[in-house]
């Protein structure tokens, strides 16, 4: 079921399937809630699946010239309280990793576990956030260019040709962006804190599922941080660039469910 809330005067969009105990997929960035259809459509079998358009996403409102990820954060957990859901794995992919730590961070007694896909709990390097100011002011020149051109090389090499179609359908949702939501959330990531502290010191389960050939992210620092949660698994992907529910499916997919399944059997 998709439905909508009010937050802030802004519409945020969510979808809800299946039932049992909750699952929090989010999206990244130039994504929308779209790209976990099949992934809800089979955990949805075992699972209450919730998927979100985060701001300036998808059928999501904006919130002003910065989404930072407290304010993502925020809009998450203002759907479960809509839902009046108590308790949830929340697992993200790039942008919606920093958004999944960032709740639990904030708001650890509705967390179960959480979890990163091609994502982590650092902040950006100096060369990152020079990075994104570089690509905030193409953006304000010419950003469809510059949106069909990144999406492609979120794909390994090997991977480009094998994925076409799928790389389309992101480019479609991708467009379906303004530069000022593009800009803001650039800079909500560029802005976001550490949560690198939490890690260290919290209690629950966490995940990585990292890509070797991923060039968004530097693969031998974001490996270091596996080691900083009392209970922490991996999933380490040969031939995956930061696109793993695409780019590996089913073996993205089962880790996953087993993941989930865990930490809700440990817990009873």
């Amino acid at each position: 079921m998709i439905d909508f809330i009010k937050y802030q005067n802004q519409t945020i969009r969510y979808k809800t399937e299946g039932l049992g105990n909750t699952l929090v997929l989010l999206h990244g960035f130039l994504e929308s809630l779209d790209i976990w259809e099949s992934f809800s459509k089979q955990l949805s079998e075992h699972f209450n699946v919730i998927t979100i358009d985060l701001p300036g996403h998808g059928d999501s409102g904006s919130f002003g010239e910065v989404h930072s990820m407290e304010l993502m954060a925020e809009t998450v957990n203002a759907v479960l309280d809509h839902l009046k859901i108590e308790k949830c794995v929340v697992a993200g992919h790039s942008m919606g990793g920093y958004v999944a730590v960032h709740f639990a961070a904030t708001y650890p007694e509705k967390v179960k576990g959480f979890g990163f896909f091609h994502s982590h709990a650092g902040v950006d390097t100096p060369e990152a956030r020079n990075n994104r100011d570089r690509v905030i002011t193409i953006l304000n020149k010419n950003y469809i260019t510059w949106v069909n051109q990144f999406i492609p090389d979120l794909f390994a090499t090997c991977n480009k040709d094998k994925f076409i179609p799928e790389i389309k359908h992101l480019q479609q949702i991708a467009g379906k962006m303004n530069a000022s939501q593009i800009i803001a959330a650039q800079m909500g990531m560029r802005d976001r804190e550490s949560k690198l502290a939490f890690l260290e010191t919290t209690d629950l389960p966490v995940f990585y599922i990292i890509g070797k050939d991923d060039s968004k992210m530097v693969v031998s620092k974001v490996m270091e941080q596996i080691l900083l949660p009392k209970h922490c698994e991996l999933l380490l992907l040969a031939n995956v660039g930061h696109m793993g529910f695409i780019e590996a499916k089913e073996t993205t997919l089962n880790f996953l469910h087993g993941f989930i399944t865990t930490v809700y059997n440990c817990s009873k």
